[in-house]
């Protein structure tokens, strides 16, 4: 009888076990490739309803802290865009400018005077969030799943005449830490 209970117990535990597996492992469809790409979470576009290419105040704030808080605590490994680890230093370095600039008195008499001007970018700059991830596609069964690998908060660079230049991701923070080991073999 004890057989019988003990038997009985086991079982759905293994059936769960079992199931918990094979949930965890399995993809809707094959693997379709890997793709990266900015999403916009300050909106450029005023025009627009509020929730176009952008994430409301609250949320993009504690998106962009959490990013920023996760890489200066050093809680997960930074890696700049060559897939370099990054010290804490390193990251907290990142996109900090420092320009000698010729600057004129706001009063009388007017003179020019030399100063010293240090940025350092803060979550007020971010305008993007970039996002690496593995898509699956399941054709048969009208399923689509996307697996984010890693994300990097992103700035837009101008000129000094106020030109957009270029996007600059600062650092990547990668939630699958086997990303990149795999990447530097492809």
């Amino acid at each position: 009888m004890k057989t019988k209970l003990v038997f009985l117990l086991i079982i759905p535990v293994m059936l769960m076990s079992c199931k918990q597996e094979q949930t965890e492992t399995t993809r809707p469809g094959p693997f379709v490739e890997k793709i990266q790409y900015d999403v916009y979470v300050k909106s450029p576009h005023t025009g627009y309803d509020w929730w176009i290419d952008n994430l409301p105040g609250p949320q993009r704030e504690d998106l962009v802290d959490w990013i920023f808080e996760t890489a200066y605590s050093g809680e997960m490994q930074a890696y700049d865009y060559f897939n370099k680890k990054l010290t804490v230093e390193e990251v907290k370095a990142i996109g900090v400018d420092t320009v000698l600039r010729t600057l004129m008195q706001t009063e009388e008499p007017y003179e020019m005077y030399d100063d010293t001007v240090i940025h350092k970018p803060d979550r007020d700059d971010v305008v993007k969030v970039r996002f690496l991830e593995r898509w699956y596609l399941d054709k048969e069964g009208k399923t689509f799943e996307k697996e984010i690998i890693g994300i990097a908060p992103v700035l837009e660079m101008f000129d000094d005449e106020g030109n957009f230049f270029a996007n600059q991701p600062l650092f990547w923070l990668y939630f699958d830490e086997s990303y990149p080991a795999e990447h530097k073999k492809e």
